[in-house]
C-alpha cells in the first residue's frame, strides 16, 4: 500500500521515539480489496499526551478514549492508543478505556473486516478475527458476539448496513439476526449520528440495496416511518410498471450518481406524500402528494437535525418535483426562472431519476436539459427591482415581496420589460392596490 505523505511522517516520528504504530480499520480493508484508502487511521502504544507532544498541531478529539487527531501535511489523521473497553453504559460509548495489546484492541472493534491491522513498513497484516476470510467470503460479520456488539454501540447496526451496501457484501446471518432483534432500540442514538449514517447510505454506492437492507433488518420503520409507509401503496401500472411506491422510491435513489446530500434525501422523500393522498377513481391518483410530501420532508429533516439550508433545499425539491411535468406548456420565462433557480439542476436530475425508476421515458428530461443549458438560463439578467425599491414604492416587507419580484423576473425573462422604469409600471399596475 502506498502511504500518503502525512501517514509516512507520523509513522516515522512515532517509530523514531520508540513507539509501535500500525495502520488500522478501513484503510487496511480497502488496501486488501485493491482500493485506494479514503481515510487513514493509525494505532499505537503511545499515550495521547505522548502523541500530542510529538506533533505541533493536534486536537484531543477523544483523549479519554485514547484518540488524538493529528493535523499534518495538509491532512487530518486519527491516532489512537491500543485499548480495551470497559462496559458501555449509554449504548454508544464505553465508560472507560484501558491500554491493551493489539490483539485485545482487535477484539473490541465492530466488524471483522474493520478489525485488521497492517505494519506500514513491512506490509504485514495482523488478523486476529478472521477478517481476511470474511473479505474473501464478502461478509459483514460482527467481531465476537453480535448481540454484545450492538448492545455496546447501537450505531453499529446502521454501519453494518452501510458497509454491506457500499462493499456489495452480505451481512452474516447471526449478525443480521442480532440487528433485527435490536432494531427497535436504534432511536437511542443521537439524531445527528443517525442522519450522518443515513446520508452516507443514500449518497454512497448501491443506495437502493442499502435501503432494502434497512427494511429487511427492521431499521427502516423506526428511523423513517414516512418511507416505510410507502410499502404496498399501489400505483397506476401504465406509469409505474415497477410496482409500489416503496419499490419506486429505492429505484429512484439508485439512479442518482454521486448526488449531493439534499438531492439524495429529496429522491428518498419525493413520494412520501402518496400514502395519504391516494385515491381511486378512473385510476389510482395522488393529487397534491408533492405538497403533503414537502411537509413530511420538512418534519424528517428537522427530526434528523439537518441544517436549515439543507431542509429548505430538500423541501423545495420535493414540493417542485412534479412541476417539470408541464415544462413544455410553461411560458419560456416561467420555465427559465424555475430552471435558473439555485436548485434547478438538481430538480432536473431528480426528474431523470424519477423517470428511470418508472416508465423510462427521458424525452422531457432531455428537453429540460437543453433549456437548462441555454444561455438565457445559464446567464440570468440582473434584477430590475430589489426589496429596497419595493419599500420605496410604499410596500411593506412580507410574503408579497416574493410574489412581486417573481412576477417582475418572469416578465423580464419573457422579454416584455427591460428597464427599472418598466418594472415599476408593472408593479403599480398589478400590485399597487395591495400596498
Amino acid at each position: 500500500m502506498k502511504l500518503d505523505r502525512g501517514v509516512e511522517d507520523i509513522v516515522q516520528r512515532l517509530q523514531a521515539h520508540g513507539h509501535r504504530v500500525l495502520l488500522a480499520g478501513g484503510c487496511v480493508r480497502d488496501a486488501l480489496l485493491g482500493r485506494s484508502p479514503q481515510d487513514w487511521d493509525l494505532v499505537t502504544d503511545a499515550a495521547p499526551e505522548q502523541v500530542m507532544a510529538l506533533f505541533p498541531r493536534t486536537v484531543a478529539v477523544g483523549a479519554r478514549f485514547g484518540i488524538v487527531k493529528v493535523l499534518h501535511a495538509g491532512g487530518e489523521y486519527e491516532v489512537a492508543r491500543f485499548r480495551s473497553d470497559a462496559p458501555y453504559a449509554d449504548g454508544r460509548h464505553p465508560t472507560a478505556v484501558r491500554p491493551a495489546d493489539v490483539a485485545t484492541d482487535a477484539r473490541r472493534r465492530d466488524f471483522t473486516v474493520n478489525a485488521m491491522f497492517m505494519d506500514p513498513v513491512t506490509g504485514e497484516v495482523l488478523d486476529f478475527v478472521e477478517g481476511r476470510q470474511d473479505l474473501e467470503r464478502r461478509l459483514i460479520r460482527a467481531v465476537g458476539d453480535p448481540e454484545q456488539r450492538f448492545r455496546e454501540d447501537r450505531l453499529r447496526m446502521l454501519r453494518a448496513v452501510r458497509f454491506a451496501a457500499a462493499l456489495d457484501f452480505s451481512i452474516e446471518p447471526r449478525t443480521r439476526q442480532a440487528i433485527a432483534a435490536h432494531a427497535p432500540t436504534i432511536l437511542a442514538i443521537s439524531a445527528e449520528r443517525i442522519r450522518d449514517e443515513l446520508t452516507a447510505i443514500v449518497t454512497g454506492p448501491q443506495p437502493g440495496r442499502g435501503l432494502r437492507l434497512l427494511d429487511e433488518t427492521g431499521l427502516l420503520e423506526p428511523l423513517l416511518p414516512e418511507v416505510a409507509a410507502t410499502k404496498g401503496v399501489a400505483q397506476p401500472p401504465e406509469y409505474h410498471p415497477e410496482g409500489d411506491v416503496w419499490t419506486h422510491t429505492w429505484r429512484t435513489v439508485d439512479q442518482l450518481v454521486q448526488p449531493p446530500p439534499a438531492l439524495a434525501w429529496a429522491a428518498l422523500l419525493h413520494d412520501v406524500g402518496k400514502p395519504v393522498t391516494q385515491t381511486h377513481s378512473d385510476r389510482i391518483r395522488f393529487h397534491g402528494h408533492e405538497v403533503v410530501g414537502a411537509e413530511l420532508a420538512r418534519a424528517v429533516g428537522q427530526r434528523l437535525r439537518m441544517s436549515r439550508d439543507e431542509v429548505a433545499a430538500v423541501v423545495r425539491l420535493v414540493s417542485d418535483h412534479m412541476r417539470l411535468q408541464s415544462a413544455r406548456q410553461m411560458r419560456p420565462g416561467k420555465l427559465r426562472r424555475l430552471l435558473g433557480a439555485p436548485y434547478g439542476a438538481d430538480l432536473v436530475e431528480l426528474h431523470r431519476a424519477d423517470c428511470l425508476a418508472s416508465h423510462g421515458d427521458l424525452s422531457l428530461y432531455q428537453f429540460c436539459r437543453e433549456e437548462l443549458q441555454a444561455a438565457a438560463v445559464a446567464q440570468r439578467p440582473p434584477r430590475l427591482l430589489s426589496g429596497h425599491d419595493l419599500q420605496r414604492l410604499g410596500f411593506r416587507p412580507g410574503p408579497l415581496f416574493r410574489d412581486i419580484l417573481a412576477a417582475v423576473e418572469e416578465e423580464q425573462l419573457e422579454g416584455r420589460i427591460a428597464s427599472p422604469e418598466a418594472a415599476v409600471a408593472l408593479v403599480e399596475a398589478r400590485f399597487g392596490g395591495q400596498r
